[in-house]
């Protein structure tokens, strides 16, 4: 992915501290002491332009976000984004966000050990051609680094465009032993559902009637715990 941005962006992203993380390495197991409580943590990985990271920011003020790419444009975008979103809803400066630049493969130098409440992935890089299969996020060796990031409530969510990319990930998450729940084939097919924050690349989509494949995977104790109750309480 090649980026044309604004000259200056690395210095524009240095100005921002408030906002913005450049070497999350430094935060490692100490993400609560950047936001200042103990919220739950829940973290965009590929954020994009920053739609989705932003909206959901607003939307649950409760819990703290991280948005994590590893494109300084992107992180500069998606921080006027936030701004924008925040003087909009709040008027006042993003609280309970931050963008933090860095490479996926390295998330684990990033997180501790159940410090991550919830991922999120959407529209990921597909990587259509088979010998890239282990480069897409839903490959199983991401999937192990999540599963040790994750807390006792640990969830992925999980969105793309790509049927096969879909399909792909639900035998990754089965072979992983994984439970899903919510899969849905076309999360908008009967209008736009309005309770799910959508990024940049799901309102294009939408737009032109492409289907949009979803669906939760349920990895913490506790949150598997709860699902089971659910389930047993429906018969």
């Amino acid at each position: 992915m090649r980026l044309r941005g604004r000259k200056g962006i690395r210095e524009n992203l240095e100005q921002q501290q408030d906002l913005v993380v450049l070497d999350p390495r430094e935060y490692k197991g100490r993400w609560s002491e950047v936001f200042g409580n103990d919220h739950p943590i829940h973290v965009e990985l590929g954020m994009g332009k920053g739609k989705f990271i932003s909206g959901m920011s607003v939307k649950y003020p409760e819990s703290n976000f991280v948005g994590m790419d590893m494109y300084d444009e992107l992180i500069r975008r998606g921080s006027e984004k936030v701004r924008n979103h925040w003087q909009e809803q709040y008027q006042t400066e993003p609280e309970s966000v931050r963008l933090a630049l860095g490479n996926i493969e390295s998330i684990e130098e990033f997180f501790a050990p159940g410090e991550i409440q919830r991922i999120y992935l959407n529209f990921s890089d597909p990587w259509p051609k088979k010998k890239h299969g282990r480069r897409r996020l839903t490959h199983p060796r991401f999937l192990e680094k999540y599963c040790t990031l994750l807390n006792d409530e640990g969830e992925i969510h999980f969105k793309t465009d790509s049927r096969d990319l879909f399909q792909f990930s639900l035998n990754a998450f089965a072979a992983s032993g994984l439970q899903m729940r919510n899969i849905s084939l076309s999360l908008h097919g009967e209008g736009i559902n309005e309770e799910h924050v959508m990024t940049e690349y799901e309102t294009k989509f939408v737009g032109q009637g492409m289907p949009i494949y979803r669906c939760e995977v349920v990895i913490g104790e506790s949150a598997l715990k709860r699902y089971h109750e659910h389930k047993m309480d429906e018969f």
